[in-house]
């Protein structure tokens, strides 16, 4: 029988490794619950939902890592020529700068989750 694949983590959407949280006590059935690539993206959640009750509008990392990814899609864009219009981009084209958008902002999260796990180490 096959694995399935590991869930994406919540934090910065690469494949989750063994972190993880589910709802001590749930109101539903099946048990919410979240899983994450590494102990600093478990810990950067585990503070947004302490600090409120429902995460639906963008936090201000959120905001942030979209900025770091908007500067990435735009040298894309510029190396594709920004006359371009949308339905003229190839396939390969779409999928790069799709690749470029969602990779910059996982990685601008998880320099974000880095910064503030090192900025609470106490020594």
């Amino acid at each position: 029988m096959a694995r399935s694949p590991e869930p994406p983590c919540a934090v910065c959407s690469r494949p989750a490794r063994g972190f993880g949280w589910f709802d001590p006590a749930p109101r539903k059935k099946p048990r919410p619950s979240v899983s994450f690539c590494c102990i600093a993206c478990q810990g950067f959640w585990s503070r947004l939902a302490g600090k409120s009750s429902a995460m639906v509008d963008l936090t201000e990392q959120e905001k942030a890592a979209m900025r770091a990814a908007m500067r990435r899609v735009a040298e894309t864009m510029a190396e594709i020529g920004w006359g371009t219009r949308f339905q003229e981009l190839s396939e390969a084209q779409v999928l790069t700068l799709i690749e470029v958008a969602v990779g910059g902002f996982q990685e601008a999260m998880q320099a974000i989750a880095r910064q503030d796990a090192a900025a609470e180490v106490p020594f």
